[in-house]
């Protein structure tokens, strides 16, 4: 186990307070795997953890850092893998990625309608899902996809999470910056009751005159967006407000209405109570002989919890997995960064991490011997690989890309303001070379995306999948490579099997064949997919009624059975079609799940 606190590098991009140690957080699975759970109640608990900790910090007298207005979750789908953000969405489909989103909302904030925890500041609105010219291209679709598609996890997340905040993204829809789009006031407001925050995102000030071109200046920028909604601004905007104010651009009126609906988010924090009526007021102010959450047991139970339930089994011929301990003599572990969790930009300081190695070499116990290499050197992995029983190589991407902002060097990498060139592994290489010293290889992909492992499903006998950042990493994978946990993870995204599926990154209309809803070709592995180390079987469907009205609904009920040796949790995905349609509609749509 590392402590991370050590150093002030520990902090992703400089996140924290500047000039002080930075501060910890509990830390988890990127977003991406924690969708890869498709479970609820547990992102439930995860925000309600992250809500009570950022008031922590905000109530402390001794740290006074940040804030109560966390920008969370990110609402946005991950239409294409090459999306450089892939890791910040929950996946493709837009009923998933919704009630995921509600989750999250809803224990962020709290059950106290009139008091929260913490806001949810869902981002980005809307169809931010390019990074490559993001500053002024224009995501274009139809109503009809604006409907079905891309604002449904939004929607869903205003009227039933209970969210009242929003980020504008800095992309266009149909060419008019979403900053000034009028969908902020004609559908977010009035049809979805967003009473509350709607931010720009940072620096969107200014790209409006300088990116998109769409105003000579920051004054006539600035008094476009009060009117379109927003009421908050990641920028410098004053001056350039008090001039447009003075020019009669725009009203103190129109700046009262922005100032209602930003002070109803500040009333629900309880900033302006009187002492004794915010129920969370004493977070941060009162230990009650408690440590910090961060340091709780609690808060590390559900962290390797999320790790385990985030882990998805893509290959496992003639049960390979899950590993026996007492029939094993040495394990060769190779890939770089084996021994260092790899954080994500927007993480926060871990407490502590438990790496891949560590994990492994705690899990397999004293009598195991433990080799490892980086793969840098494909002789000594191959020679190490050759004199183990098994052979573990962990190959993926970089969250960073360790590299400098806006710098991908490796083609298959992608992040913030990068998307990715291929979806091809390079690191393949390293795992046939391991292969062919060692043919019981075990292939973990340590991933924030899809990758087009062809000839590694062809040939390896047992694959996972996990995301960066979780301070239980290490344990998480430990727990399903030895059998501690039966995997139950499922893909929230379809994984092509090669660039040659791709579609245009900035074709925005899915219709053309886009996500497992629209796609006629054969994927890698399909949205929803996942193996475990048990059987199920399912039997004894039943319907409340026969037909639903437009405006009704039926239940779906049946009986699920482990026929296997081992305890597992299962994920029943719930599919519909629609028959008939004159327009095209999805082959399938997701409308139900339930672990």
């Amino acid at each position: 186990m590392r402590d991370c606190t050590a150093s002030p590098s520990a902090v992703p991009a400089g996140w924290g307070p500047r000039g002080k140690q930075p501060l910890p957080t509990t830390t988890l699975p990127q977003e991406k795997g924690l969708g890869e759970t498709w479970d609820p109640e547990p992102l439930k608990k995860i925000a309600g953890l992250e809500g009570y900790e950022a008031r922590y910090y905000y109530q402390n007298p001794v740290t006074d850092f940040g804030g109560v207005v966390v920008r969370a979750p990110n609402a946005d789908l991950s239409r294409d893998p090459r999306w450089g953000r892939t890791e910040e969405s929950y996946g493709e489909d837009p009923f998933l990625v919704g009630t995921l989103t509600v989750a999250f909302a809803q224990g962020l904030q709290g059950p106290d309608l009139k008091h929260w925890q913490a806001a949810s500041l869902m981002k980005h609105f809307l169809a931010n899902e390019n990074e490559n010219g993001r500053a002024h291209s224009s995501s274009d679709f139809g109503e009809r996809l604006f409907r079905e598609y891309y604002s449904v996890p939004f929607r869903m997340g205003f009227e039933e999470g209970g969210s009242r905040a929003v980020m504008a993204a800095y992309n266009s829809w149909n060419g008019t910056p979403m900053m000034i789009h009028p969908v902020l006031k004609d559908v977010m407001i009035k049809e979805w009751g967003n009473d509350g925050l709607i931010c720009t995102d940072g620096g969107a000030l200014g790209l409006l005159i300088t990116a998109h071109k769409s105003f000579p200046d920051r004054e006539h920028g600035s008094a476009a967006a009060v009117k379109a909604g927003i009421n908050h601004f990641l920028d410098t905007y004053k001056d350039d407000l008090t001039r447009a104010l003075q020019d009669g651009l725009v009203t103190e009126a129109d700046i009262d209405a922005a100032l209602r609906n930003l002070l109803r988010v500040y009333l629900r924090l309880g900033e302006f109570d009187p002492p004794g009526v915010d129920p969370y007021a004493g977070i941060g102010r009162e230990s009650n002989g408690e440590p910090p959450p961060w340091q709780r047991q609690s808060s590390r139970d559900l962290v390797r919890l999320a790790t385990d339930e985030s882990i998805v089994l893509l290959k496992n011929a003639n049960n390979t997995l899950p590993l026996d301990r007492t029939r094993l003599k040495t394990i060769a572990v190779i890939g770089p960064w084996i021994d260092e969790v790899l954080l994500d930009w927007y993480s926060g300081t871990p407490p502590y991490t438990v790496s891949i190695l560590e994990g492994i070499r705690e899990a397999a116990g004293k009598s195991v011997k433990v080799l490892y290499a980086d793969g840098s050197d494909p002789a000594e992995a191959a020679a190490l690989a050759h004199r183990a029983d098994v052979a573990i190589v962990v190959v993926g991407n970089h969250p960073e890309c360790n590299a400098g902002w806006d710098q991908c060097p490796t083609p298959s990498n992608g992040k913030e303001d990068v998307d990715r060139k291929t979806i091809v592994l390079e690191q393949e290489a390293l795992v046939k070379q391991v292969f062919a010293a060692n043919p019981r290889t075990i292939e973990v992909l340590r991933s924030s995306f899809p990758y087009a492992i062809v000839w590694s499903q062809q040939n390896l006998p047992a694959i996972v999948h996990m995301t960066h950042n979780s301070q239980e990493e290490g344990h998480g994978l430990a727990d399903v490579l030895f059998g501690d946990y039966s995997p139950a993870g499922r893909l929230t995204q379809t994984w092509p099997n090669g660039d040659a599926q791709l579609l245009p990154i900035m074709d925005y209309d899915i219709t053309h064949g886009r996500t497992y809803m629209y796609s006629k070709e054969k994927p890698l592995y399909a949205f929803g997919y996942g193996l475990t180390y048990t059987t199920f079987a399912y039997e004894g469907l039943k319907l409340s009624a026969p037909t639903a009205a437009a405006d009704g609904a039926v239940q779906v009920a049946i009986k699920v059975k482990n026929t296997g040796q081992r305890a597992s949790d299962e994920v029943v995905e719930m599919y519909v079609q629609h028959l008939g349609s004159i327009v095209d509609r999805p082959r399938l749509e997701l409308k139900g799940f339930k672990g």
